[in-house]
């Protein structure tokens, strides 16, 4: 039982992270116009979130379960929103996007702290999710300071 509900866990946060790397390419091209400085920067965080995919599913099937290689419902719904809206913006498109990647990621990260207070997980598992919410929340300033930085 205990396998189960890690699994179920784990797969909770490989949706998440299939939300974020969909989220990634949606922006992709879009920002980078007004913040060359940070194009690195970004492609360093999207390969990352690569990375924490991989090693979700590596320890869902390490648990003998099978892996929901998945984005969720709810980020495919909030990111047809965010299209919609983003069509009747009228400004800067550029810091509608950054504003809704910074919602995204602090969403992530509340998930994966609630992950971590869940109980659920083994000590190699919080060991690695801890891990990844340290990136999560490294790539919430990151936007963050790129919206500070835009309204400077």
């Amino acid at each position: 039982m205990k396998n189960k509900e890690e699994a179920s866990v784990l797969n909770d946060l490989l949706h998440i992270t299939n939300d974020r790397i969909e989220g990634f390419a949606k922006i992709e091209g879009k920002v980078w116009e007004n913040y060359p400085d940070v194009k690195p920067e970004y492609a360093k965080l999207n390969s990352l979130a690569r990375i924490m995919k991989n090693e979700l599913i590596d320890l869902i099937q390490e648990d003998g379960e099978e892996a929901d290689d998945t984005p969720s419902v709810a980020g495919a719904l909030h990111r047809t929103w965010i299209d919609i809206k983003n069509s009747f913006t009228i400004g800067n498109r550029e810091e509608s996007t950054i504003g809704n990647v910074i919602f995204g990621e602090k969403a992530a990260a509340e998930a994966y702290q609630n992950a971590i207070d869940s109980g659920k997980l083994s000590q190699r598992s919080l060991d690695i999710v801890s891990e990844h919410l340290k990136h999560i929340k490294d790539s919430y300033h990151q936007f963050s300071r790129m919206s500070e930085y835009k309204n400077e």
